[in-house]
């Protein structure tokens, strides 16, 4: 063998170590990234934390609006006092720095992008953060003051209608999950087209199956009133017309024009 083939002759080992180490530096940056995150939420958290009490005084003010005049929530919890504000504030700190947290994955991930999957992948994170937290507006000065004095009303005046504070804070997330994911139908819609997988006749065509699933998402996520269902499943009926106008205006267009309605 002679002296150059020894010189650039490289043993499986050394291989191996090679592919590691690309390995490891994605490790060691998603680490990094992760770790970013969490700080900034602890900051957003420590900031907000003195204000514990008039945070959660703000979230049930809808429900404190709607109960008879001197009544209160209930507290079953011997920690609940101190740890249902203490949740809530941590759920606002990871609002608030959310968009910081979207751009450390951002930075993550943006490398491995090609160029126009990054023009594509920025509007749609942008406008996601947007129409979630109009999601989530619409649901606390509409939906909660609508919920809540349509329940008060049809209480027995032999009860007393005092939630506890656990039980409503856990209500409340889950509401505000469930609206901020239905302000994204318009979103959904229009990446499914952008990608392909969705034509606008074929969201179309779906249209009828869309409502009827809409009534059942809401008849599963929301409480067992009429008037909630609807509060959920109207939006998200009109959330996909929208989506499916934004696909007309801005989407792919279908191959045979005459299928276009």
């Amino acid at each position: 063998m002679s002296e150059n083939k020894k010189l650039t002759y490289e043993s499986p080992e050394d291989e191996e170590v090679d592919r590691e180490q690309p390995l490891m530096s994605h490790l060691l940056e998603l680490r990094s990234r992760l770790v970013k995150a969490a700080v900034s939420v602890l900051v957003v958290f420590a900031v907000l934390s003195p204000f514990m009490k008039h945070i959660f005084d703000f979230l049930s003010q809808p429900l404190m609006a709607a109960l008879p005049q001197g009544v209160k929530m209930l507290s079953t919890g011997v920690v609940a006092p101190f740890f249902v504000p203490l949740k809530v504030t941590l759920f606002l700190a990871f609002l608030v720095a959310l968009p910081y947290v979207l751009y450390q994955v951002w930075a993550f991930v943006a490398p491995g992008l090609y160029k126009r999957e990054k023009r594509l992948i920025f509007p749609i994170l942008a406008s996601s953060i947007v129409m979630f937290a109009v999601g989530m507006l619409y649901c606390y000065f509409i939906v909660f003051r609508m919920v809540f004095m349509f329940i008060a009303g049809f209480s027995p005046e032999s009860v007393n209608f005092a939630p506890d504070i656990d039980a409503y804070f856990s209500f409340v997330i889950t509401m505000f999950f469930a609206f901020g994911a239905t302000f994204e139908v318009p979103i959904v819609v229009m990446v499914l087209n952008r990608m392909g997988v969705a034509s606008y006749h074929g969201l179309t065509k779906v249209r009828p199956y869309v409502i009827v699933g809409a009534f059942v998402v809401a008849a599963i996520v929301t409480p067992p009133d009429v008037m909630s269902q609807c509060l959920l499943a109207v939006p998200l009926v009109v959330l996909y017309q929208v989506g499916l106008w934004c696909v007309k205006l801005f989407g792919k267009k279908d191959e045979n024009p005459d299928t276009q309605s």
